[in-house]
């Protein structure tokens, strides 16, 4: 029996042996020898494939997605035909160990690490890497599959690599050419950074906006792995970057996360020792803001990271840096590849350890608010629970109706008076880490100097009321019960209007040729009082709509969007609907400028709020081409946030305030502004802050970095006030909460209306410097200024920056088809 055993052991051995010898190589599969060329993303998907052909019982292949170009997303599951054999139980067991699935596992001892290859698409080496990490695992390391599940994301972004990779194979020399002035190392507008919509997805995980995000949301959290890699690239003269990160981390990770990062760059800096290569550590890349690659999984327990390798889209196959040294694909891909498998390494040998730690951080008994009550607009409230829907968090509906603790209106101490249908999230769940990092008022900041945005809190984002209390608020489950009654015979219909879902419900009507009014004052009809901006929708000026009450009454249903009956053209209260204050709304055409001085982020954002969010058709026109534009046949034209020096020259200037004196109107974004601040015929004003006393001359070198950040806003929550009379306000009560993510300042218009403006210095959440502070009251948000016939809207904040600022959408579309409305087609 014992022989028989022997030699049943020895076959397997050699059956495991052979399978590793059928596994081909990238190089052998792809034709070319990785590194020499950038292999597109299907030739990546079909190396995958034919690895998991090869040696299914080691590999799973599973497609959890596709993108706006139809491009697949897939994860690959690589480990032991042992472990393969039992993924699902290892899956359970791990959402057991969590709390997050009902029930004890059966065991613990699996390490679960998720490697993510190039989110940003220009990044591209890594995603070449991903192939001969998997190779290398199943013909190398075998041996650390025996207690370790990898979970593989080959690409998160295809569309923005293949943008990429496809511009590089048709524009570069052979062999490369090395000097950065050559046009293989400058990509032409947008690059090949981010998605189809031209978002950054490495800022997209906590909010999911884009289809890739969400996708991969609902993968994560059925896994919820114990380690998480982000693969990236930075600038060409940088040496690789591997955790442990910088300052600050959020108060919410557990001296584990911090030690074990530190055990793992240092597992990654023994082998970058031994081939001499140059790295650093804990500088730069911090862990705060909660929608990045390395922070989510962070928040979710995870030893979240990022690795940065020098390269980025300058590199191409090979480029010369500062110091002389020829960065090559080959390299790069290389460093990546070690890295990824001296991850997996540390994981597999303390795979124990990992467990018994993840399951720790989901003890949230410590956390100082136990439960956070927000209200408010019901469709705000709807929009919030989809988000928290995608990330597993469960809400309710409380049972109080008084709720004491921290006011986020005031920010002070206080109470609120709510009804069943606000809605509490607590911290007394596994995702109670999580809650507070999206809930929390002001997340606690232990360095000034960060990365990114420092204030989110949702409850502000979504424009709701909200308290956050130290005891835990009674709540229950209540069924969801939103109905709309059919439409009966009527002289007309009346839609509130305060949400993007009443917008949506505009956006369709119009496209149906409905022609549709709103107020501009409140009147009163049948005994309901309807507020300015209400939607007036009437028989008699609707006649060439067929079955006009059955069609619109499909359309309502379809939106869940109630409309109040009106019996006549008479009201109760003035004014009348045939009053001049109640206005038709004309079927705007709207134009967006594209391309070459165009913030692509900022052009993406406006892009995707109109077909995905608002569903209204826009015309891209590129910047190129704004000097023989007719832009007679639009009404709309929407300047995104840019540097627009050059476009905005002397002619196209003059033909801009023309196109407007004669009833155009201009959207201007952000940094958009600075082409009409100071400029003739301009009452936009820069509003500079006060000279600090100190000459900056006698900063020490060593200090200048932090002087410097005196005088900056990196994204902080303040509370403005509303001019509610003005069409760019309807549906905002007379104060508003705005996220401002730049010290730029612009006085109050001296010839126009200050829509909404900051009124003091308070700083709700989030970091301003001193410096920044000084000026900041009686300081411009939005506002309109009008030329002849048409006007130019100041938007100085960007209310769809990420998309993820819910609550100032309506500010955008009240601009389109409120503000100075010229009633006419084209």
């Amino acid at each position: 029996m014992r022989k028989l055993l022997v030699i049943l052991l020895v076959g397997l051995s050699f059956l495991n042996l052979t399978f590793a010898q059928n596994i081909q190589s990238p190089n052998d599969f792809l034709g070319y020898e990785i590194g020499t060329q950038f292999s597109r993303h299907h030739q990546v998907v079909d190396y995958f494939k034919a690895v998991a052909n090869t040696v299914p019982n080691e590999v799973k292949l599973e497609q959890y997605g596709s993108t706006n170009e139809r491009r697949p997303l897939y994860l690959a599951y690589i480990s032991s035909e042992a472990n393969i054999k039992n993924l699902e139980t290892i899956r359970e067991n791990n959402l057991k160990n969590t709390g997050l699935m009902n029930g004890s596992p059966t065991s613990t001892d699996v390490a679960i690490v998720w490697l993510s290859y190039n989110v940003h698409g220009n990044e591209a080496s890594s995603t070449e890497a991903a192939m001969l990490t998997l190779y290398k695992l199943l013909t190398e390391r075998k041996d650390l599959l025996e207690n370790t599940v990898v979970i593989i994301d080959p690409c998160i972004n295809p569309d923005g690599r293949d943008r990429y990779v496809n511009w590089y194979n048709e524009t570069a020399s052979q062999p490369y050419d090395i000097d950065r002035q050559a046009s293989e190392h400058n990509e032409p507008w947008p690059g090949g950074r981010p998605n189809h919509y031209l978002f950054d997805l490495n800022r997209d995980w906590a909010w999911a906006t884009q289809v890739e995000s969400a996708s991969r949301l609902e993968a994560y959290n059925k896994w919820m792995p114990h380690i998480h890699v982000d693969f990236h690239e930075q600038g060409i003269n940088e040496p690789y970057y591997f955790a442990p990160a910088a300052e600050p981390f959020h108060e919410i990770i557990s001296d584990w996360q911090r030690d074990f990062q530190t055990q793992i760059g240092k597992n990654h800096a023994k082998y970058f020792d031994a081939e001499g290569w140059l790295f650093f550590t804990r500088e730069r890349f911090d862990l705060f803001y909660p929608s990045y690659g390395d922070t989510y999984p962070t928040y979710m327990g995870a030893i979240g990271m990022t690795y940065e390798q020098g390269g980025h889209g300058m590199a191409g196959l090979g480029i010369l840096n500062d110091e002389g040294h020829v960065l090559t694909l080959v390299e790069r891909l290389t460093h990546h590849t070690t890295t990824g498998l001296s991850t997996v390494e540390i994981a597999s040998k303390n795979a124990s350890k990992l467990n018994s730690e993840f399951a720790k951080f989901f003890d949230n008994s410590n956390l100082k608010y136990k439960s956070y009550v927000v209200s408010g607009n019901a469709d705000n409230l709807k929009s919030l629970k989809n988000l928290l829907d995608k990330h597993q968090i469960s809400h309710e509906n409380p049972t109080s109706t008084k709720i004491s603790g921290y006011n986020y209106a005031t920010g002070k101490q206080g109470s609120m008076t709510v009804t069943n249908d606000a809605m509490v999230v607590h911290t007394n769940q596994p995702k109670g880490k999580m809650v507070k990092v999206l809930f929390e008022p002001d997340a606690k900041l232990s360095d000034s100097l960060t990365y990114d945005i420092t204030a989110w809190s949702v409850p502000y984002a979504y424009g709701l009321d909200a308290i956050a209390s130290t005891t835990k608020v009674s709540s229950d489950k209540l069924a969801e019960h939103k109905s709309v009654e059919s439409l009966k015979e009527a002289y007309g219909y009346v839609s509130k209007w305060n949400s993007m879902e009443d917008a949506q419900f505009l956006a369709e009507l119009l496209k149906q040729k409905f022609r549709v009014r709103f107020t501009e004052k409140p009147f009163t009809s049948n005994g309901n009082k309807f507020e300015r901006g209400s939607l007036i929708i009437t028989k008699g000026d609707n006649k060439h709509i067929s079955d006009f009450v059955k069609t619109l009454n499909t359309i309502a249903q379809k939106h869940t969007q109630p409309l109040s009956q009106i019996n006549s053209g008479f009201s109760q209260i003035s004014p009348d609907i045939g009053s001049p204050d109640i206005k038709l709304i004309n079927k705007q055409k709207i134009a967006v400028l594209s391309g070459e001085g165009t913030s692509s982020l900022s052009y993406g954002e406006i892009w995707h709020f109109f077909e995905q969010q608002l569903h209204y058709p826009i015309t891209s026109i590129n910047t190129d081409n704004l000097g023989r534009t007719n832009l007679d046949k639009f009404n709309v034209l929407i300047i995104p946030n840019g540097y627009y020096g050059s476009v905005f020259d002397e002619g196209n200037m003059k033909k801009l305030k023309d196109w407007v004196r004669s009833g155009g109107k201009v959207i201007a974004i952000d940094g958009a502004l600075r082409s009409f601040a100071g400029k003739d015929g301009f009452s936009l004003k820069y509003k500079t802050s006060e000279n600090d006393s100190t000459s900056n001359n006698l900063t020490p070198y060593a200090d200048r970095e932090r002087e410097y950040s005196n005088a900056l806003i990196t994204g902080a929550i303040f509370k403005t006030k509303v001019d509610q009379t003005h069409p760019m306000a309807f549906g905002y009560s007379d104060t508003y909460f705005t996220l401002k993510r730049g010290s730029s300042q612009y006085s109050l218009l001296d010839s126009g209306y200050n829509v909404t403006h900051i009124s003091d210095k308070t700083v709700y959440s989030g970091f301003a410097g001193q410096n920044a502070l000084k000026n900041i009251d009686q300081t411009l948000v939005f506002g309109e200024e009008q030329m002849g016939s048409g006007s130019f809207i100041y938007m100085v904040e960007n209310t769809l920056f990420r998309s993820f600022w819910e609550n100032g959408k309506l500010f955008l579309v009240n601009s389109i088809f409120f503000v100075n409305n010229n009633a006419f087609e084209l």
